[in-house]
């Protein structure tokens, strides 16, 4: 699976971008995007399209974890958000490794319990969830940096390490 990480201000820029593989199962940690060279750009078109969505689900659930909130359908991506008290957005959008379904045949990715292989399965969301909750105390520490500056871009290359450890050992 292939991930595209993302924190987003409350002004809805960016603060911080990580891509990455999944290492778990045999996979490299190498992002492999279907959309090939555009990929960097199309990921960032298609996480600022879902903070339409976040918008709408934040009033509807008391959480910070909303789970998958949208589906990007031509890339077969997921879209999965953690909201922080500051109204700062953690999104992922993760992509299933391998050739995307047929457009009428859901059950390739639906019959799967394999964390590689069914983005929505328990298990998914669970991971998902961990690897957030751990990027949020990552955060926090940051934020509490006496030299960073709120809503400035994240530059540290800790920080980036510490997102790097995380998504090896959750995702």
């Amino acid at each position: 699976m292939s991930y595209y990480f993302v924190i987003i201000s409350p002004t809805d820029t960016p603060l911080f971008e990580y891509t990455f593989g999944t290492s778990k199962a045999g996979g490299t940690g190498q992002a492999h995007f279907r959309n090939g060279e555009s990929a960097r750009y199309m990921n960032q078109f298609i996480v600022h399209a879902a903070l339409d969505v976040v918008e709408e689900v934040q009033w509807l659930s008391p959480n910070m974890w909303l789970k998958v909130i949208d589906h990007y359908a031509p890339t077969n991506s997921h879209i999965s958000c953690f909201m922080a008290g500051t109204n700062v957005r953690f999104m992922l959008l993760h992509q299933p490794g391998g050739a995307a379904p047929a457009p009428g045949n859901r059950t390739s990715t639906l019959s799967s319990s394999s964390i590689a292989q069914n983005p929505t399965s328990p298990q998914t969301e669970e991971a998902i969830r961990q690897f957030m909750t751990e990027v949020y105390e990552i955060w926090v520490k940051t934020l509490m940096n006496p030299f960073y500056k709120i809503g400035d871009e994240i530059k540290s290359p800790v920080f980036r390490a510490r997102v790097a450890g995380a998504g090896r050992k959750w995702l």
